[in-house]
């Protein structure tokens, strides 16, 4: 059953225990870098209308995942105070968001990245009305996806492609244009799957 959005799904989904996620998760033979990993941060922001989910496509000319549906974030700074107060900054960055606007609900498990960040999607809710404005350079378009799709786990599916010497499989949930797949996709399948529980 696809959820209706709710802002209550979303608290409730946050308050279900689960374990962090990986990009390693489909890949149980490749092994992790060894090293500290970065934080970082990520905003999952859904506006409080219709749970529709602000969204970024990363600029083409980026050197870090030129191309990709991703959500707003980024590393933390040395300026930012945690993995929180990263992901308000670059979504201001990023799409123009005013953190005053966004109503902070929780955080998820950090995720492991295989470019060796440990991401904490951030999710919260936007007050009042807000239209993405992208920051040239950073983002070629900032869009939303409707919760419908975001939380039903079956919209989401496993591929795999080539990587270095062998295969790598990932989690993908396309949805019209927009190719959402690797990290954005796993985190937001682990969301999904908590408000199913």
């Amino acid at each position: 059953m696809i959820p209706d959005w709710s802002e209550d799904r979303l608290r409730q989904a946050l308050s279900v225990t689960a374990g962090p996620t990986s990009d390693y998760d489909l890949n149980p033979d490749v092994a992790p870098p060894a090293g500290n990993l970065r934080p970082a941060g990520v905003l999952a922001a859904f506006h409080q209308d219709n749970g529709r989910l602000v969204l970024t496509k990363r600029a083409s000319g980026l050197r870090h995942h030129p191309g990709q549906i991703a959500l707003p974030g980024g590393k933390v700074d040395p300026a930012d105070a945690d993995v929180i107060a990263a992901a308000l900054r670059e979504a201001q960055e990023e799409v123009g968001l005013d953190p005053a606007q966004v109503d902070l609900l929780g955080t998820l498990p950090p995720h492991r990245t295989v470019t060796g960040f440990a991401v904490t999607p951030v999710i919260g809710i936007i007050r009042g009305p807000f239209d993405p404005r992208p920051e040239p350079g950073e983002v070629d378009e900032a869009f939303t996806l409707p919760f419908a799709h975001v939380a039903d786990p079956s919209r989401y599916r496993v591929e795999r492609r080539r990587w270095r010497e062998g295969w790598r499989s990932y989690h993908a949930a396309p949805f019209g244009p927009y190719y959402l797949w690797g990290a954005t996709a796993r985190i937001l399948l682990s969301l999904a799957k908590r408000m199913g529980a």
